[in-house]
């Protein structure tokens, strides 16, 4: 039977599945991703929405409503949160602790046909899972209309994105507040300690020099003339990077295809970002599509500074 509804639609997925595999066996690899694929399906059943099906190291699911797709979006990150912590537990399968989870909803008119849904929204929603980093859950504008006042000030907007193979852009929200200022933040070096906040952070690429405040972020990196940091290059993606402002600290969230790489100043180490979330503190470089020791690569410097010290971001200062 074939039925046409709206509906809000929810994409996760498990990163860090993958490398399972190779460090723990395939027995043992397949039982974690299952137990905890299991999980999140029930954080969605909970929340009063449907599992339409599950995609290996992932599900899709659709809910009536906005709020509670919302609300199974935090539980599935609350639930695969507590697993990481078991897995530090003796006798708990290591395995847990590499799983990160990216979460997508988005709102319109499905198709259900045969068990499985189709339409704009559900393509909208497994293409801006592409966009999102670990452990971060992100959704479109219909759906962050459909919440309460009260769940939309956990977000926050991440502006226009342009999604593979739609034409238009789509506006997307960020769920936010997952982190306090006095966290500790990881980073590709061990932990920083978040105790002198910075004030800003240049990036530089050609003749384009501007500084963003953490009010002004976050802030997409890519070809597109739409970012907010346009790097005219073949292998930089179209919405290559993201830079934001978390717990005291500035990161960069690589969302290419072709990878986003990290050199500091005072390291010789290449850090690559493959969908994943890295510190930027002090000053260095960032290869956009390829690493910055390839001298053909677009390289962005950048450095973190005081706005004392510094020009204010001024867009007639640039090209």
């Amino acid at each position: 039977m074939t039925r046409i509804a709206e509906r809000t639609v929810l994409f996760a997925d498990l990163r860090g599945s993958t490398s399972l595999y190779e460090k723990l066996g395939n027995a043992e690899a397949t039982s974690v991703i299952t137990h905890t694929v299991a999980a999140l399906a029930k954080s969605v059943v909970e929340c009063g929405g449907q599992v339409v099906k599950t995609l290996g190291d992932g599900l899709m699911a659709m809910f009536e409503a906005s709020v509670p797709a919302a609300q199974a979006a935090g539980l599935m990150q609350d639930t695969l949160e507590r697993l990481v912590t078991r897995g530090s537990e003796h006798g708990a399968s290591a395995g847990l602790r590499a799983l990160r989870l990216q979460v997508a909803l988005a709102r319109g008119e499905i198709v259900e046909m045969g068990g499985d849904c189709f339409g704009d929204a559900v393509n909208v929603a497994a293409r801006l899972l592409d966009h999102a980093g670990d452990n971060e859950t992100l959704l479109t504008d219909e759906v962050f209309a459909g919440l309460p006042r009260e769940q939309q000030v956990r977000f926050r907007s991440l502006d226009w994105m342009h999604l593979r193979g739609r034409a238009g852009p789509v506006h997307v929200h960020l769920l936010g507040g997952r982190r306090a200022s006095t966290d500790v933040v990881a980073t590709a070096f061990g932990a920083v300690e978040t105790s002198a906040e910075p004030d800003g952070i240049r990036l530089v690429w050609q003749r384009t020099n501007r500084v963003y405040s953490s009010l002004r972020l976050p802030a997409v990196l890519g070809r597109s003339p739409q970012t907010a940091f346009c790097v005219d290059d073949a292998r930089v993606s179209r919405q290559h990077a993201r830079l934001d402002w978390h717990g005291g600290v500035f990161s960069l969230a690589d969302l290419s295809y072709n990878g986003t790489y990290v050199r500091f100043a005072s390291e010789e180490e290449v850090v690559s970002l493959r969908r994943g979330t890295c510190t930027l503190h002090g000053s260095g470089v960032i290869g956009l599509g390829g690493s910055p020791a390839d001298p053909s690569s677009a390289i962005v410097h950048f450095e973190v500074v005081h706005l004392a010290d510094t020009q204010p971001y001024d867009p007639a200062d640039t090209d």
